[in-house]
């Protein structure tokens, strides 16, 4: 294979929603670029993108798959991604480490939620985009209405390239105002008759043709005196104003294809080659330190590894970018961020599971390899004496999650290994083991993201898995001052145990002033604080003790011990065996035995007296609420509104945003548990929500009373 360097180097992401025709439409392009000899269907599962096990079961991309195509000279690396949001972070990596985004729009659905997630994720980027209006021989196709929608929603920097003469079963035929031809196909699709535009269209061709040469214009002041000198540019000048445009995006071009019939491909592949920016026509990558890497084929070499896939009969494969430098087999390489060393041993360029060995590959350009000994998703491998280190990935918040366990317990460590693979192939699937809820909880982008991995674990590597309802992290606090005290006394022959303490415990609220007194019933109690200790709580909050014995009730040496027994109780609350937080406790007086007393004794005597005065100190259950933003068709906005409500969701406010309506709200963590299948259910998946942690608040009483109920029954008494 022919050596490529960086100006000859273009890396495009497909993106666009489930259905759209990505992997079909990467199928026609590899087709007319040579690098298949047939096209596969997804219907017979036998593309090059793909060719997953679980993809093929699903009839749709799981994975993002990496492709190539030698055409016009220069070498295009294309990025196929999943349309569906549950694996959106194929795309925001995908978006990452090409240059130029291409938009698949359905003629039949117009812009769909998706659609603009990914627009939103394409533009804070500062991609160029590229629209390909798709499947315009669907029965429900409907380019014009479709073109006016995508400029409300996009803008007036939609310009259209070409236009259909028809849609529906009868598209065959296409004018290209670009280069002011007609393109028609046979039944079969394929090469295309290139004709002058008939008479009756020359009009509408020439009107668009007009805002085209305008847009471009725009964008270089030499173009625009000549426009306004001459009236026209000509092809090469037109290109040049486009790309110029695509760079600063200000200019989106809309293509008409049909990837089934492989109708228009070609002059879209032809526009990618020509028109869309290199890799060193685009703003430079920086690293940590914030320095720029322009991708430099004489810089020093450092590859970024973006993707990990885990294939039979070969292992891992890890796919990397150059940023910077020229990389060849065999060079040694430092992994910055592991600490560890690598060699290189073999480089490929890959086009689905087909790999071609190749000699070296220049900066910007992407490639894998395999057999790495410590190499992780997002670490950087630079030569010595480089320093760079890249951290440009930013994926979403999880969505949905569950916990997950073995069928046997005895397969634990085993599913332990498995998930930590899973992350590497797909960083949006995150595994926490939680202390707190004693749960493996596997967190993901929605039902059937997590569906997925279960799906692989089970049929790949033949693991019974179960996924349960994970319990919530609520939290426990006081409203109000209490009071207890509690001996600890045990005698089995030879020493025993004694420890006696008396304390006061009552909310804390940062920057609260020092106890003074309180009073309970007839009794007041004085405070002479001694010592304070502050402890920061790993999961919120504070723990606030303050030592006011006087007259040596209890020796110094104990009340370490003592503390101890607080956060014995404040790890595991008594209410609900929920962390709980925000209390200071006084500890005012105790008892000492001087033969019987000891750490034990005196950690069991504070963690008793201080469940005791937890329970009379009107205490209350917190429960994480979460930021929801749902972005709806507004067509079912009453129907999602009242889903919500009955999922004790505070509504914020509602804005409209690109013809689609956001609703704002406050939800408890709870009420979300399958909440992205609901909404899929209930707008035919065409909404879409982001959820972010809030605050704690109080739970409504009749829950408290439930949660309470339902831990008594559980545990009972643990004191």
């Amino acid at each position: 294979m022919k050596v490529y360097n960086t100006r000859e180097i273009k890396n495009i992401a497909l993106l666009g929603s489930k259905g759209s025709g990505k992997t079909t439409l990467a199928e026609s392009m590899l087709y007319e670029c040579g690098v298949i000899k047939r096209r596969g269907s997804v219907d017979a599962g036998n593309t090059v993108s793909d060719y997953f096990p679980v993809e093929k079961e699903y009839g749709s991309s799981v994975f993002s798959t990496i492709m190539y195509a030698e055409f016009l000279g220069k070498k295009i690396n294309v990025i196929d991604c999943p349309g569906a949001d549950d694996f959106v972070g194929n795309a925001i990596t995908a978006l990452n480490v090409t240059d130029t985004a291409v938009i698949l729009i359905d003629a039949q659905y117009g812009v769909e939620v998706g659609t603009q997630n990914i627009f939103r994720t394409a533009t804070s980027q500062n991609k160029p985009i590229i629209f390909a209006m798709n499947q315009l021989d669907g029965e429900k196709a409907d380019y014009d209405n479709v073109i006016d929608q995508m400029r409300e929603i996009f803008g007036n920097k939609i310009v259209a390239i070409q236009y259909p003469l028809a849609c529906g079963a009868g598209f065959n035929a296409m004018i290209d105002v670009l280069l002011m031809k007609k393109y028609s196909w046979g039944p079969d699709g394929g090469v295309p008759v290139i004709e002058d535009i008939p008479a009756d269209q020359l009009e509408k061709a020439q009107e668009l043709h007009q805002k085209l040469v305008e847009a471009a214009a725009e964008n270089d002041e030499t173009l625009m005196e000549k426009f306004f000198d001459q009236g026209h540019l000509t092809e090469d000048e037109m290109r040049e104003g486009i790309r110029k445009g695509l760079i600063d995006r200000s200019i989106m071009p809309v293509f008409c294809v049909s990837a089934l019939k492989d109708m228009g491909v070609r002059r879209m592949m032809e526009f990618l080659g020509n028109v869309v920016p290199f890799v060193d026509e685009m703003p430079a990558p920086v690293t940590t330190e914030g320095v720029e890497v322009k991708p430099d084929s004489d810089g020093p070499l450092s590859i970024f590894m973006f993707k990990t896939t885990v294939e039979p009969h070969i292992g891992e494969v890890q796919y990397f970018k150059v940023m910077s430098g020229t990389l060849v087999p065999g060079v040694d390489l430092d992994n910055v961020s592991r600490g560890s060393k690598e060699r290189i041993a073999q480089i490929y360029c890959v086009c689905g599971q087909i790999r071609e060995s190749v000699d070296k590959l220049c900066a910007g350009d992407i490639g894998a390899t395999v057999k790495l000994k410590d190499v992780r998703t997002g670490n950087t491998l630079d030569i010595k004496g480089c320093d760079y280190s890249f951290d440009f990935i930013k994926y979403p918040a999880p969505k949905f999650s569950r916990a997950i366990r073995p069928v046997t317990e005895s397969d634990a460590e085993k599913l332990a290994g498995i998930l930590t693979r899973m992350h590497e192939e797909d960083p949006t699937w995150e595994v926490e083991q939680s202390k707190e809820l004693k749960q493996t909880i596997l967190s993901g982008q929605g039902e059937f993201h997590l569906r997925t991995l279960k799906w692989r674990v089970e049929n790949n590597d033949k693991l019974p898995i179960v996924f349960e309802e994970p319990k919530i992290p609520y939290r426990e606090t006081i409203t109000k001052a209490a009071r207890a005290d509690y001996r600890h006394k045990k005698q089995s022959g030879g020493a025993g145990q004694f420890g006696e303490v008396h304390l006061i415990i009552e909310p804390y609220t940062e920057g609260m002033p020092a106890p003074t007194s309180y009073r309970f019933g007839n009794q007041e109690y004085v405070m002479k604080v001694r010592d304070t200790q502050e402890i920061p709580l790993e999961w919120g909050g504070k723990l606030v003790v303050c030592d006011c014995i006087v007259g040596g009730a209890i020796d110094a040496r104990f009340i370490p011990a003592i503390v101890k027994g607080l956060m014995d109780r404040m790890e595991q609350g008594p209410l609900t065996g929920s962390y709980a937080r925000d209390v200071r406790v006084c500890i005012y007086d105790g008892k000492m035995h001087p033969v019987d007393s000891n750490e034990i004794s005196f950690r069991l005597a504070g963690r008793n007296a201080f469940s005791e005065a937890f329970r009379a100190a009107n205490p209350k259950i917190l429960e994480p609420v979460y930021d929801v933003e749902v972005l709806v068709p507004s067509d079912v906005m009453g129907d999602v509104m009242s889903d919500l409500q009955g999922r004790r969701a505070i509504i914020m406010g509602m804005e409209s945003e690109n013809g689609f309506e956001k609703i704002i709200a406050k939800v408890p963590l709870k009420e979300m548990s399958s909440y992205s299948t609901a909404l899929s259910s209930i707008t035919g998946g065409r909404s879409s929500f982001t959820m972010k942690f809030s605050s704690y608040e109080l739970v409504p009483g009749d829950v408290q009373e439930r949660l309470l109920k339902d831990y008594a029954e559980k545990h009972g008494n643990d004191d």
